[in-house]
């Protein structure tokens, strides 16, 4: 069973998406992937699909493979200069330590991003620093200076954000820590051993870090920062957990066809290894704050792949986007076949999620946004993002709520 409108590769594994780029009226989407087998391997490869949106990407050829220095092409960014040039800045990784990697350059040999070029090494690990873990660089133009984020973990336990800073993209200087926090402190949310992906950005007037929380080969959620930045350093006046449940992990940012700026999430959980595939990237949000609280919610693009609403709430197939208003308190309930496939209770400002035998509890702020979409499973609301996997047992869905408003929209 596969979804309709979120992204997943022909056959293998995917995880990062990454390097989310829009030009010439379309969207690039690169993302970790490793071939021929359905479980993570270090040697992973950037994948590439493209798409007039981010709900209608077509898998395109393999971008960039291990060889030539690399044992792993692990995840990254991709930016263009002055003149409108690409250029991909990802993560080399070698045995015996893939913990420890190095920042590599690539640059397209096509107009169409099929093929890319490798290039240098441009950054290393600080050998000044005890780490245990360095990778997923990101990049941001401030004036007339390049900015290079690397996430990394000391072994006592500190997450951090390294700072590099270039004059042309080629020559880099370690520029220091940017943002960095204790595995120790837990309130008001815990930020883990390591920062994957971390990546700072302006909002509504205020700076924002975003990243996967990592600690000890276990994979969390991911987290945030609200607060000032100056010139290479992050000042954090407040912390939030962004998504709940197993499923979403390495969000992505990047800027829409509007310039608005943007999250992208793998989803774990969801494949199917008996047809050869596993992974899948969520739908994409748009974000905002609400004083210190970053919001996520749906793009506008997930409402352009809507059918006529139903008023007797039955969807002829698996995908819906159901919107349930004006509710404190209530069930809605999403039956497929005979089995209730989703029932989410909501009580207060909490949510109690429930399906495919498994219960779990995630905050709930305003309005609820859920999308289904076979076996994929999202829920949205102010205060954060829950997402896990499902298996429908029928082959259509008929929604129901006890309380609110409820509007259940087809998707194509």
């Amino acid at each position: 069973m596969r979804p309709v409108v979120h992204f997943t590769a022909e056959s293998g594994w995917i995880n990062d998406p990454h390097g989310i780029t829009f030009r010439d009226g379309g969207y690039h989407v690169f993302f970790q992937y490793v071939p021929g087998q359905t479980v993570w391997g270090p040697a992973c490869h950037w994948g590439h699909a493209v798409g007039k949106d981010l709900l209608s990407l077509r898998e395109d050829t393999i971008a960039i493979a291990p060889g030539d220095g690399d044992g792993g092409i692990w995840t990254g960014s991709l930016v263009t200069d002055g003149a409108g040039r690409a250029r991909v800045f990802y993560t080399s990784t070698s045995a015996p330590d893939y913990g420890i990697g190095r920042i590599r350059t690539a640059t397209p040999g096509d107009d169409e991003w099929h093929n890319w070029h490798k290039g240098n090494f441009v950054a290393d690990a600080p050998p000044d620093l005890d780490l245990l873990a360095y990778r997923d660089p990101f990049l941001r133009r401030e004036g007339e200076t390049w900015r290079m984020f690397v996430g990394a973990g000391l072994t006592d336990g500190t997450a951090m954000a390294l700072s590099y800073t270039s004059e042309d993209l080629d020559r880099w200087e370690y520029a220091g820590v940017a943002l960095q926090r204790s595995t120790s402190k837990t309130e008001p949310v815990w930020m883990g051993a390591l920062w994957e992906c971390p990546q700072i950005f302006e909002l509504d007037g205020r700076a924002v870090m975003v990243s996967s929380v990592w600690d000890a080969d276990v994979l969390h959620y991911a987290g945030y920062a609200v607060g000032r930045y100056d010139d290479g350093v992050f000042q954090a006046e407040s912390w939030g957990r962004l998504t709940f449940g197993k499923s979403y992990y390495a969000p992505s940012l990047f800027t829409d066809a509007e310039g608005r700026p943007c999250l992208l999430f793998w989803m774990r959980g969801v494949g199917d290894p008996a047809a050869g595939w596993e992974g899948a990237h969520s739908v994409p949000y748009i974000l905002s704050l609400d004083d210190d609280r970053l919001v996520a919610q749906p793009h506008a693009d997930v409402a352009e792949h809507r059918r006529p609403g139903l008023g007797g709430r039955t969807v002829a197939g698996l995908a819906a986007d159901i919107e349930w208003r004006a509710a404190d308190s209530g069930t809605l309930t999403i039956e497929s076949g005979a089995d209730a496939a989703v029932t989410i209770v909501r009580d207060g400002d909490m949510l109690h999620v429930r399906r495919s035998g498994e219960q779990s509890t995630t905050p709930v702020s305003g309005d609820v946004r859920v999308i289904m979409d076979g076996p994929v499973l999202e829920v949205s609301s102010a205060a954060g993002l829950f997402g896990a996997s499902i298996r429908p047992a029928g082959v259509d869905l008929t929604v129901t709520a006890t309380a609110g408003e409820l509007d259940v929209f087809p998707l194509v």
